[in-house]
């Protein structure tokens, strides 16, 4: 009977206290945690969302820039006589006045003076002050013991920022320094010593000279051979002179139309536009949502963005806005084109459309669709713009659960210590017990015996 008692209390029952501890902490936290990680998953979706439709959104801007950049009007340009000059279209310019005929009369030169020979680079050549002249002033170089050989003058002529360089020619007969200028009369120069020494006996070798050329027959001359001006949004570089050739520089034979550039911007923002459509598709009938429903800051680049077919783009002529040449937007925010309309506009002045989606000079009023983007882009992400907020509040969120993660752990863990000890205690208590059915079982034992 006794005996039935003692085992009833767990005496001898062998319980696993490390595995109830644990079963116990994760019943208490196993539930907060797994509700925190489901948190965590959803927020981190919409994080990588957010940051997706960020860079599309900068993604879209330049890729409409880059179109727009001029030379989507002309195509690549085309010197037909490659061997004389070429020409590339200047950043953030548009070309005008294409094709426009050429003729190189002189290509600019620079004035280039050489020393006598000398045995080496290295040799003494006599200490002295060259005083050098040209438009920027007067230079003073002083040939001492420190610097006394070519290769010393070499060195004080180009630290002197006169806009002379100076280079050593070596062969069979010796070195010999040569000073040369940047090309064109303007930049000509002159040197004359002081000193004991012998003068260097300079040799002229090449005569300053501006580049003329003739542009549809007006006469140009420049200081360079890389010409900005002469055409609108463009900048030859001239290769060589021919008296009395003319050539042309023009686009290639496909250059893009208006008309594909409004298909091609369409196409492009639909795409974006279907994107975030996806990403803040409401959950309906128990379905899951796009990771951004709900999401007021990507509600805002969408409000912002459908606002963009009615932005003005031009302060002048008929047409002003993408509307104005049929550019609509359809019930789920995409956009379309109504060909009738936009037929119409190209026949009335496909130039004012040209001029209203790139503008030549660009102004607060007159910005042009790559303007337009720009202006919506840098209002979105600003530091006081909807998706910089939404990406702050996003991050927030993040950190708010690690915090709660953090808390949340630090219970169970504090939980553990509390079951440890009690358990620990209980080891105790069944210790004390155990000995005391050893000496009880052994009493009556011995009143058995008896």
């Amino acid at each position: 009977m006794f005996s039935n008692v003692i085992n009833s209390l767990g005496a001898g029952s062998g319980i696993n206290s490390g595995q109830l501890v644990a079963d116990l902490v994760a019943a208490s936290t196993g539930v907060k945690l797994g509700q925190l990680n489901e948190r965590s998953q959803l927020n981190s979706t919409r994080i990588s969302a957010m940051a997706a439709t960020a860079s599309a959104l900068s993604t879209f801007s330049d890729a409409v820039k880059e179109t727009l950049n001029g030379q989507g009007f002309v195509g690549e340009l085309i010197s037909s006589r490659a061997d004389l000059a070429n020409a590339t279209v200047l950043e953030d310019a548009r070309p005008e006045g294409l094709p426009a005929t050429i003729e190189v009369v002189q290509i600019a030169a620079a004035q280039r003076e050489m020393t006598d020979v000398f045995a080496s680079a290295s040799d003494p050549i006599g200490e002295r002050t060259l005083t050098l002249t040209n438009s920027g002033g007067t230079f003073d170089i002083v040939i001492d013991d420190t610097n006394n050989s070519l290769a010393g003058l070499k060195d004080a002529i180009n630290a002197s920022n006169s806009g002379v360089t100076a280079s050593i020619l070596t062969d069979n007969a010796g070195s010999r320094l040569v000073f040369e200028a940047q090309e064109g009369v303007e930049n000509a120069f002159s040197i004359s010593h002081s000193g004991p020494s012998a003068a260097l006996n300079l040799s002229n070798i090449g005569t300053a000279a501006d580049s003329v050329i003739r542009v549809d027959g007006i006469e140009l001359t420049n200081s360079s051979n890389a010409i900005t001006g002469a055409i609108p949004g463009v900048e030859l570089s001239l290769l060589g002179a021919e008296v009395g050739t003319s050539f042309t520089i023009s686009g290639d034979s496909e250059p893009l139309d208006v008309r594909s550039l409004v298909t091609e911007f369409v196409t492009a923002y639909n795409e974006l536009r279907s994107s975030l459509n996806d990403a803040t598709a409401p959950g309906l009938a128990g379905g899951s949502g796009g990771p951004l429903a709900g999401d007021r800051g990507a509600r805002e680049v969408i409000r912002q963005m459908s606002q963009l077919t009615s932005t003005q783009l031009t302060d002048s002529g008929d047409f002003r806005n993408l509307a104005s040449i049929g550019v609509r937007t359809e019930s789920d925010g995409t956009l379309s084109i109504d060909d009738t309309r936009l037929d119409a506009a190209l026949e009335s002045d496909s130039g004012a459309i040209k001029l209203m989606l790139e503008p030549v000079i660009v102004t607060e009023t007159n910005v042009g669709l790559s303007g337009a983007l720009d202006a919506i882009s840098s209002r979105l992400q600003d530091d006081s713009g909807a998706l910089s907020q939404a990406q702050e509040r996003l991050d927030s969120i993040r950190e708010s659960i690690e915090e709660r993660r953090i808390k949340i752990n630090d219970e169970g863990d504090r939980l553990r210590e509390q079951l440890q000890t009690t358990f620990a205690g209980l080891e105790r208590q069944l210790s004390v017990l155990r000995a005391t059915q050893s000496y009880v079982e052994q009493q009556f034992a011995s009143f058995d015996d008896n």
